[in-house]
């Protein structure tokens, strides 16, 4: 699998090897956003849950609300980058939301490029023959699973995990 870069905006966490944190992946959407969560070791990322609020600002509020509950030390969302890799009225959408989520949560962030996860997500369902109402309600959380774990191996190949 390619390591896909990063856009680290607002990111102390670039820091030295030993600063391993508890990470939270979020795969924003209009009515769903997905959220994951890695243990402190940065060694496991797993699903958290789905977020179902179509309101911008409530659904940061809400991200914000399990960030601090899960006791989230950093965010990584997903960032929607065209497949040509020009920035798109989505991906600008998705940096207001990581930069209000920082407002609210004071956490720092990294934005990275998301491409092809939903899809990517859709296929992990289809080998666990996940059909259905259950497909939907998961799908996104599995989605931000994946942006996650990309993130996780940056981190790891980088050496600062």
């Amino acid at each position: 699998m390619k390591i896909k870069s990063a856009l680290c905006v607002r990111s102390s966490a670039q820091s030295s090897r030993g600063d391993v944190m508890k990470i939270m992946g979020i795969d924003f959407g209009d009515s769903r956003t997905g959220l994951a969560l890695c243990d402190k070791s940065e060694f496991l990322a797993s699903p958290l849950c789905v977020i179902q609020e179509q309101n911008f600002e409530r659904c940061a509020q809400k991200v914000a609300e399990q960030a601090k509950e899960q006791k989230a030390e950093f965010l990584v969302i997903g960032y929607p980058k065209n497949m040509n890799n020009t920035i798109g009225e989505r991906a600008e959408k998705c940096q207001a939301f990581a930069e209000l989520l920082h407002d609210l949560t004071g956490l720092d962030y990294a934005l990275w490029d998301e491409r092809c996860t939903t899809v990517s997500a859709h296929q992990y369902l289809n080998a666990t023959n996940t059909r259905g109402k259950k497909r939907k309600a998961v799908v996104d959380a599995v989605a931000a699973v994946i942006i996650l774990e990309s993130y996780l191996g940056y981190r790891k190949n980088q050496g600062r995990a």
